[in-house]
C-alpha cells in the first residue's frame, strides 16, 4: 500500500463565531487591572469601614504619593466604585466612600489583601529560596 495524497479530513466545520465567553476579554482585563492594582486594593480596604478624607487615606496607606492616591481615587470614581462628596465648608471638605458596586468588590479585595498580609513571610522565604537556586 502506498501513501495517499488525497486529504483524509475534508469535513471542516463552518467558520466559527467568536466564543461569547471570551468576547469581552479586553473589557474584563481592564477591570482586573484596576481592581488588581496594589493601590486600589489598599484604598478599598481603607474605605471598607466608611468614608474617609483624602489626607486620612494618605496617612493610612503607607508609601502612596499624593499623585498616586489622586489617580487611584479618580480611576475608582470613574469606574463607579467610589463616590467623591464635596462639603461646602471653608476649606472645602471632600469625603471618599465606596458605592454599592464598590462594596460588592470589598469582600474579595479585603480577602486578597488579608491573604497577602498573612502570607508575606512565606512568599518572601519562597522568593529567597528561588533566587538562591537561580542565581538571582
Amino acid at each position: 500500500m502506498g501513501t495517499s495524497l488525497k486529504p483524509a479530513h475534508i469535513d471542516l466545520p463552518a467558520t466559527q463565531m467568536p466564543d461569547p465567553n471570551h468576547a469581552d476579554c479586553r473589557g474584563v482585563a481592564s477591570i482586573l487591572s484596576r481592581v488588581g492594582d496594589k493601590w486600589t486594593v489598599f484604598v478599598i480596604m481603607m474605605l471598607s469601614d466608611g468614608p474617609k478624607r483624602f489626607n486620612e487615606l494618605k496617612r493610612m496607606i503607607n508609601g502612596i504619593s499624593q499623585r498616586m492616591l489622586t489617580l487611584t481615587l479618580r480611576g475608582l470614581e470613574r469606574d463607579g466604585l467610589v463616590t467623591r462628596t464635596i462639603f461646602p465648608t471653608i476649606p472645602p471638605r471632600v469625603d471618599y466612600e465606596l458605592t454599592d458596586l464598590g462594596r460588592g468588590l470589598q469582600q474579595p479585595v479585603v480577602a486578597l489583601g488579608q491573604w497577602a498580609v498573612e502570607h508575606q513571610q512565606q512568599i518572601a522565604a519562597a522568593r529567597a529560596r528561588f533566587d538562591e537556586r537561580n542565581g538571582g
